[in-house]
C-alpha cells in the first residue's frame, strides 16, 4: 500500500485545573475559535466544541500525522498560555484527559452531544458525566480516587 490512510473520530473531554470556573462567558467563544484554529494548524478538524466553566468536549477528526498524545498535549499547552494571555493569570489544565473513539455512524449524536453541554449540565455533573462515559465505554484503569484528586 503506497498511501497512509485514516479517519478517526475523537471526542476529548478534559478540564480546568482544580475543575476552577475559569472558562467564563466572555472568553468562552474566544476560547473554543482559538482550539479550533490550533487543532486545523494539526490537520485535526473540529466537528464540534463547548464548555463549561470548569470542562471543554471536542468532537475533532485526528490527522494521520500526529499522535493524539501530542495532538492533546498541544491544544492544552497552546490554549493555556492563550487564557494566561486573556486575563486568566492563574490558568492552567488539569493533568489527564479523556478521549473516546467514535465511529462515523455517531458523529452527529456526539456533536449535538456537545453543542448541548448547557442543558446537559442542568440535570447532570461533571463527574456524573464522566463516570457515564467511563461504563460506557468500558474504561478499566478508571480509578475514581487518581481521577478526582486536586
Amino acid at each position: 500500500m503506497g498511501q497512509s490512510l485514516s479517519k478517526l473520530y475523537i471526542h476529548l473531554v478534559f478540564s480546568t485545573k482544580n475543575r476552577y470556573p475559569f472558562i467564563t462567558d466572555p472568553l468562552e467563544v474566544s476560547l473554543h475559535k482559538y482550539i479550533s484554529g490550533i487543532l486545523a494548524n494539526l490537520n485535526s478538524p473540529v466537528l464540534a466544541i463547548d464548555s463549561m466553566p470548569d470542562h471543554l468536549h471536542i468532537l475533532f477528526k485526528l490527522s494521520k500525522n500526529y499522535s493524539l498524545a501530542k495532538t492533546v498535549e498541544e491544544v492544552k499547552k497552546s490554549s493555556s498560555k492563550w487564557m494566561k494571555s486573556e486575563g486568566s493569570k492563574s490558568f492552567s489544565w488539569q493533568p489527564g484527559y479523556a478521549a473516546f473513539s467514535v465511529s462515523q455512524s455517531n458523529v452527529e449524536v456526539v456533536a449535538r452531544y456537545i453543542h448541548n453541554q448547557k442543558f446537559h449540565h442542568k440535570r447532570h455533573s461533571f463527574q456524573e458525566e464522566v463516570e457515564e462515559f467511563m461504563r460506557e465505554y468500558e474504561i478499566e484503569e478508571y480509578d475514581k480516587e487518581h481521577f478526582w484528586k486536586e
